[in-house]
């Protein structure tokens, strides 16, 4: 006979609202964040951090300090980010770089079958955010982490430089960055 799962509660900051559930200890967040969440813009992929597609963002504290990175869904465990806020593409009050991103994405047909879309626009959110200065191959590096299969890349790295133009003319100003 199976022994019933053991579950540990937490309590999410998912998008501005918070989120009380209990979860399997390894239950993973893209899981936690599609099933339990109803959140469906981040993808599941290669489910082994390869692919980038779950790529979303977890904030906590350090040391005092609130700090914010991307990371795979698929890789951290929902009792990980116990007390902490995740903001996914779906977020009902994007920055204005995701909004810009979003914007460029669709004007430059980066989007192609938009499976690996919400993915890259967290990744390319964190490029403007710590790399304001790159240039095409340091955007084209750092977007080499997810994987796109449809556009060959080209126009995912003229939208994300279009806005980090427009971040370097201060029509997005740096202090907004996510």
């Amino acid at each position: 006979m199976n022994a019933p799962a053991k579950t540990q509660r937490i309590s999410v900051q998912v998008n501005g609202a918070t989120i009380t559930r209990d979860v399997e200890p390894r239950r993973h967040l893209i899981d936690f964040l599609r099933e339990d969440c109803g959140l469906k813009g981040s993808h599941l992929g290669c489910e082994h951090g390869v692919c980038g597609a779950c790529t979303v963002r977890v904030i906590g504290q350090s040391g005092g300090a609130t700090i914010g990175q991307i990371v795979r869904g698929c890789l951290v465990l929902a009792v990980q980010v116990d007390g902490k806020a995740v903001q996914t593409v779906e977020t009902p009050t994007p920055s204005p770089q995701l909004r810009a991103l979003q914007d460029a994405f669709l004007a430059r047909n980066a989007l192609q079958c938009g499976y690996c879309t919400p993915g890259m626009l967290m990744a390319a959110q964190e490029l403007l955010a710590h790399r304001p200065d790159a240039d095409r191959e340091a955007v084209r590096e750092w977007m080499s982490g997810n994987y796109c299969r449809c556009t060959g890349y080209h126009a995912i790295v003229d939208a994300v430089c279009d806005v980090l133009q427009l971040q370097r003319e201060g029509k997005l100003t740096p202090e907004e960055a996510a």
